[in-house]
C-alpha cells in the first residue's frame, strides 16, 4: 500500500482527506505541523507528501527546504488557489507539482497517482527498457533514475528527473511545453502556469552551463524548450 504523509493544520480537512484517500488505498499519516512534518518524512518511509504553505512550528517551505537536504521524496504542495507566488516559491524549492485550496479529494488524487506512476517501483522497471543517454559529459540511466554531469550524481526531484529525461532524448529537437507538462506532470498546461518554466529553471541550476560557458538549455520564446548538444 502506498503511504503518503499529509501535513496541514486544518484539523476537518485532514480528516476528509484521510477518509477519501483511505478508500483510495492510500495509507495516511497526518502530521498538523511543521517539525512534526519534517521528522515524519525524514525518519520514516513515505512515498509522497502533500504539504500546506502555512503550518505552525515551522511554515511549509521550511520543511520542503529541510527536506531536500537530505531526500528527493516526491511532495505535492497545497497553496491558496490563485497565489502564484507561493507556487513559484514551492516549485523553486523542488516541490513536484502543487495544488490550490480548497481542493477537490478527486482532483488531488489524480495529482498524488500522477506522480507515483513516475516513481513507483514498477514504472522504474518499466524505465529499463528505455536507452541511456550519453550528451557530452551528461549521463543519463533511466532504470536507476540517475543522472550525472562529469560524473557527478545530480540530485533531481522525479519531475526534473523526467523533464531532463523527454528533453535530451529529443536533444537539438524543440519540446512544447504543451508536451512536457502533459507528460512530465500529467496535466494539460493551465494558463498562466509557471510549473514547467520553474522546473526548466531548477535543472538550469544544477546542470551548469556547457564547456563553452552556454545554457545546455535554449528557450524558445512562446513555445518551449530544447536541450543543445555537441552530440546531437
Amino acid at each position: 500500500m502506498v503511504k503518503l504523509l499529509l501535513a496541514d493544520d486544518d484539523i476537518e480537512l485532514c480528516q476528509l482527506l484521510q477518509e477519501y484517500l483511505s478508500q483510495e488505498n492510500f495509507d495516511i499519516t497526518v502530521a498538523h505541523d511543521g517539525a512534526s512534518a519534517a521528522k515524519l518524512i525524514l525518519n520514516d518511509t513515505f512515498d509522497l507528501m502533500v504539504l500546506d504553505v502555512m503550518l505552525p512550528n515551522m511554515n511549509g517551505f521550511d520543511v520542503l527546504k529541510e527536506v531536500r537536504k537530505e531526500s528527493q521524496v516526491p511532495i505535492l504542495m497545497l497553496t491558496a488557489r490563485g497565489d502564484e507566488i507561493d507556487r513559484i516559491v514551492g516549485l523553486e524549492l523542488g516541490a513536484d507539482d502543487y495544488i490550490g485550496k480548497p481542493c477537490n479529494p478527486r482532483e488531488l488524487t489524480a495529482r498524488i497517482r500522477s506522480i507515483l506512476r513516475r516513481t513507483e517501483t514498477d514504472y522504474s522497471r518499466k524505465k529499463k527498457k528505455l536507452r541511456s543517454i550519453h550528451l557530452d559529459d551528461l549521463y543519463i540511466n533511466p532504470g536507476s533514475r540517475e543522472a550525472l554531469v562529469d560524473n557527478k550524481a545530480m540530485k533531481l526531484t522525479a519531475t526534473e528527473f523526467d523533464i531532463l529525461y523527454l528533453l535530451t532524448s529529443q536533444a537539438g529537437e524543440l519540446v512544447k511545453r504543451d508536451d512536457l507538462s502533459e507528460k512530465c506532470l500529467g496535466r494539460s498546461l493551465e494558463a498562466y502556469d509557471r510549473s514547467i518554466d520553474m522546473h526548466i529553471s531548477n535543472l538550469r541550476r544544477k546542470l551548469g552551463t556547457d564547456k563553452t560557458g552556454e545554457e545546455r538549455i535554449k528557450t524558445v520564446r512562446g513555445v518551449g524548450y530544447q536541450y543543445v548538444s555537441y552530440d546531437s
